[in-house]
């Protein structure tokens, strides 16, 4: 088989240059991205000087994922205060960037709260602007706190699970560290199974139509010494028939008060794949993407995007030709559905795992008890 086998030696971070970081010139506080649609063919950074800038890197994915899209909304929030821009106005238009990923709203509400009651207490804006940017950064903190507890908990219900080791792992779009502020989410899980001498395969779904399996998580995996193998979207049946998957490890953007989840298109027809070859199908999400405003999956807006993303095929450092930057594949003036994401109902997913431990069987009512217990802890 042609593909990539696990390297020995220390893991290395999948990239060089931090996900997402604030930075004070002389000029005035920005906020720093690391470019995600310049992957995997180079490691570029956006500076963002104001809201408006880094709304523009949330539609175009140059910053992308659930958890990491809640810690730039956060950011973006401190990043307008501190430059006396409108906070509410830059609130608005981040938290409607991407509107089925709750985790921006919720880091955009975050820091947004913490500004206004600064503001409402001392008045000083410059303060207030202060108590928003500790907010975001713990926000930031939090992430990677939350992402190394989810790697461990998943790993625990895999070998529940699946015990003897040897995972054969599938897994869609990216969920690793270009997503988050630690490890990720899934990927996380995948990865700790690795470094445990756990993981006999991560097999990795291209991700179509912008490919964040082939570009971003094979790019992760590769840098991670990972044994994987990159296939086309519709392989997944096969592989499935050949009995060559033992659990499907996903992200989610939303997830709903009775347990629907909301992920990359796609994830839903692996769970219905994984359910007839009785595989496991695992979402790994951090709490703040459960959306207990968002009664079921019914209720989940679905971003839908551009037709380009499909009549035209793009890539880093490829010569533009079509309208939207890319190269065109289908007959000109070709209507295309693009829907970011899709919904996985509960009775599909064996597991919903957070950093607070895992729900299995899926149910509104231990979803609520779960979210539940980590508001007494954390209070």
């Amino acid at each position: 088989m042609a593909d990539q086998y696990a390297q020995t030696g220390e893991d290395k971070r999948p990239t060089g240059i931090p996900v997402i970081r604030w930075e004070e010139p002389p000029e005035g506080p920005v906020v720093v991205l690391l470019d995600q649609t310049r992957l995997p063919a180079e490691e570029v950074e956006l500076v963002c000087t104001d809201a408006p800038a880094l709304v523009e890197a949330i539609r175009s994915l140059a910053v992308r994922g659930a958890p990491v899209l809640g810690i730039a909304g956060a950011y973006g929030v401190a990043l307008a205060a501190a430059r006396g821009f409108d906070v509410d106005e830059a609130a608005a238009a981040l938290s409607g960037a991407r509107p089925t990923a709750v985790n921006l709203s919720v880091g955009v509400h975050r820091a947004a709260a913490a500004y206004r009651s600064a503001l409402a207490e001392s008045g000083d804006g410059g303060g207030a602007a202060a108590a928003a940017l500790d907010a975001a950064r713990a926000l930031h903190r939090e992430d990677a706190e939350a992402s190394a507890r989810m790697a461990g908990h998943g790993l625990a219900l895999l070998e529940e699970l699946l015990p003897g080791g040897g995972h054969r792992i599938l897994t869609h779009c990216n969920s690793g560290s270009l997503v988050s502020g630690g490890e990720g989410t899934a990927f996380a899980v995948a990865l700790r199974a690795h470094r445990a001498g756990r993981l006999r395969r991560l097999w990795v779904g291209e991700t179509r139509p912008l490919l964040q399996g082939a570009r971003l998580t094979a790019y992760e995996a590769a840098r991670s010494g990972m044994a994987y193998t990159l296939l086309t979207d519709n392989a997944a049946g096969s592989l499935f028939a050949a009995g060559e998957v033992d659990a499907v490890l996903v992200g989610a953007d939303r997830i709903a008060a009775d347990g629907s989840v909301a992920n990359k298109v796609g994830s839903y027809p692996l769970a219905v794949l994984a359910r007839y070859h009785h595989v496991p199908f695992i979402v790994v999400a951090p709490l703040t993407t459960v959306d207990p405003e968002t009664p079921d999956g019914a209720s989940i807006e679905v971003e839908q995007r551009p037709g380009y993303e499909v009549t035209e095929l793009t890539a880093p450092q490829v010569p533009v030709m079509g309208a939207g930057g890319g190269i065109p594949v289908a007959p000109l003036g070709t209507q295309a559905y693009n829907p970011a994401f899709d919904v996985t109902p509960p009775e599909l997913v064996t597991a919903i795992v957070t950093e607070e431990g895992a729900v299995s069987p899926v149910t509104a009512e231990a979803l609520a008890e779960l979210c539940a217990r980590s508001r007494q802890v954390t209070i």
